[in-house]
This record gives C-alpha cells, structure tokens and sequence, in this order.
C-alpha cells in the first residue's frame, strides 16, 4: 500500500508539472506571431534607432542611412521583399528599452548590448550579433595617457541609461584607481562636456566613441584609447513571446553572414543563380524547398543580397575603410577569415 501510495503520488506530480509546461506552450504559441501579423496589417516595420553617424543617421533629405539602418531594410525585404516598408525613429538610450517594451516598436536596431539582465529580468530576445563592440575611452591629447588606469583622479563622462555606467565603475575599481563620473542623459551635452573641458575623457562603445570625435570641434585634440573596457554585443531587441518574430529576425542576420561566406555581393548574386552546388540553390531559392518549408519568400535571401548586399558591403559602405569612420573589420568579419561572423546552415 505504501509503494503504491508513492507512486501515486509520483505519478500525480508528474501530470501537474507536465500540465504546467503544457499551458506555458499553449500560452507561447498564443503570442507567436503576433508581431508579424501587426506589421502586414500595419504594411510596414517600425524600427527603433539612435543617431550615431554610419551607424543611424537621417541624410540631407531625412531619409536614414548607416550600418543598422541597412539590416533594418534587410528586414523589410524578408517580409515585404521592399526595402522601403520601414519606419525609423530615434529613441533615446534611456527611453528605447521602454518603447520597445511598450510596443511602440516592433524591434530596436539602436546599438543595444545584449545582456543576461536584459534578457531575464527586463524581457526580451536578442538576435544574432551584428557588431562585436567593446567599451572605450576618448581622452584629451595633451593628457599624455596611453591606457584606461593613467586616468587616475580624472573626470569621466559618461551617458545614463547605457551599460557603461556599470562598466566604468568596474574598470576603476578593478585597476584600484579613482575617478569623478560626470553623468549626462543628452547625447549633444555628452560631446560638450568634452568639447569645453568639463570633463577629460568620455566614455562609451567605441564605435560611438569613433562616430563622436568626428562632431568634435577640433578632433586631432582627441584619442581613442586601443583598449577595450568590456565586451559590447550589439545585436537587435524584440519584445520577448514572439519565436516566430525573432526566428524571421534571425534568419535575415544570418542571410547577409552567409552570402558573403560564399561570395555573393549585390553585384554577382545573378551569376550564382546557374551554380549546382546544392546550399547555393537553396540559399539563393533556385531549389524552393527550403522558403516552403520553413514559410517564407524562398528567394529571401536573393533579395536581400540583391536590395542591400552582403554583411561585408553593409560594413564596408557605412563604417569600414574609406568612410570617415574607417573601422577594421576586426572581429566582424567571417569565422573563415578568423573574426567572429558565423551562420548555421541553410537546410
């Protein structure tokens, strides 16, 4: 009787638990979708971005360019195949994380660092990373310093709502160094503080960092310390509840990653349409299996490439070699060139 009593009571546990993750399913499956319905309903895609020249930034006619602007289009081509359904709007570090939460947003492309806090506690998915960052400091020249720990006593700047607040407080305390943090919300009062001396170094991503000295009045007075505080993620944010959503956000990340492992580029991506090699038929949708299995366009990746280019032409026309930002590619450039882009497959 008392075996049989254990079991029982074994067995009813088992079936409440299994009841709970069943309603958890039931509940998740209620939401997916959800997001992409609004947006065909809406006929466009509302994006959440910053204003970091060669990352986001409305152009002489208001129209908006750079590195993430290009993923946002990338994005509007796998669900409209038209570039051009896409709505930006800037939003600041201390509001975009609200907005998107409050749906005023379908996704943020504004440089945000993917984090475990804000993955569990505050509620959203990350896709894929776009751009391996990495936290810096632009210091005044004739300060004579070489590396984060000679700034010893100085006053830094830093932008609230941004995971450098955290950052920069581990680094000095880390170092066993000291500094005044000098706080400040507004981006154009974040460059002024530096431009007039009320601070002697901001920081802040480096790509930031690197955008920034170019706005500065006199930017040969300014260095970009080589050193990197911390690791800075950037990867696009959506509201968490939607894997349907997200997966589409994926998958066009990986699109752009993935043609330029092969060498597909917006001017070549014809001539790859007659290849046999059976990934490329697919990844091009020469072979449709793969688009009517998983319910997209199957040309998706062919229009992407052909409506903005590969990973490696979105880098290089924004912020890479030849633009006044003049990156390195760094770790983002493919795993097969030795950075840190990889895909999973097409199939």
């Amino acid at each position: 009787m008392q075996r049989s009593s254990k079991r029982s009571r074994f067995f009813t546990k088992a079936f409440a638990a299994t009841a709970v993750l069943t309603a958890a399913l039931v509940a998740s499956s209620a939401l997916a979708g959800e997001t992409l319905d609004k947006i065909k309903a809406r006929g466009l895609i509302k994006v959440g971005v910053g204003t970091t020249p060669g990352f986001f930034t409305p152009d002489s006619s208001g129209r908006w360019q750079g590195f993430f602007v290009d993923f946002g289009r990338a994005l509007a081509v796998t669900v409209f195949n038209d570039a051009e359904k896409v709505e930006f709007t800037n939003s600041s570090p201390q509001q975009r994380l609200p907005a998107l939460q409050s749906g005023e947003f379908d996704i943020l492309l504004s440089g945000v660092t993917q984090t475990v806090t804000r993955a569990f506690k505050l509620g959203f998915h990350f896709g894929p990373v776009v751009f391996y960052d990495g936290q810096g400091l632009l210091v005044r020249k004739d300060l004579g310093v070489g590396k984060g720990e000679e700034l010893d006593g100085a006053t830094i700047g830093v932008q609230s709502g941004t995971t450098g607040e955290l950052n920069i407080a581990d680094f000095f305390r880390k170092t066993g160094k000291t500094f005044t943090p000098v706080t400040i919300e507004e981006t154009g009062e974040f460059l002024k503080a530096l431009d007039s001396g009320r601070v002697d170094a901001l920081t802040q991503d480096a790509t930031d960092l690197a955008a920034k000295r170019t706005q500065l009045t006199k930017p040969d007075d300014y260095v970009l310390l080589p050193e990197r505080l911390s690791k800075e993620p950037l990867a696009p944010a959506i509201r968490a509840g939607d894997d349907q959503w997200l997966e589409i956000v994926n998958w066009t990340v990986y699109a752009t990653i993935q043609a330029e492992e092969f060498g597909i580029t917006q001017k070549n991506v014809d001539s790859f349409l007659t290849s046999e090699d059976p990934g490329i038929k697919r990844f091009l949708g020469v072979d449709p299996s793969l688009g009517e299995a998983i319910g997209l366009d199957p040309k998706f990746a062919y229009n992407i490439v052909k409506a903005v280019g590969n990973y490696g032409e979105i880098f290089d026309r924004n912020v890479g070699k030849g633009t006044p930002l003049n990156f390195d590619r760094g770790y983002n450039q493919p795993w097969t060139a030795g950075g840190l882009l990889y895909s999973p497959p097409f199939r």
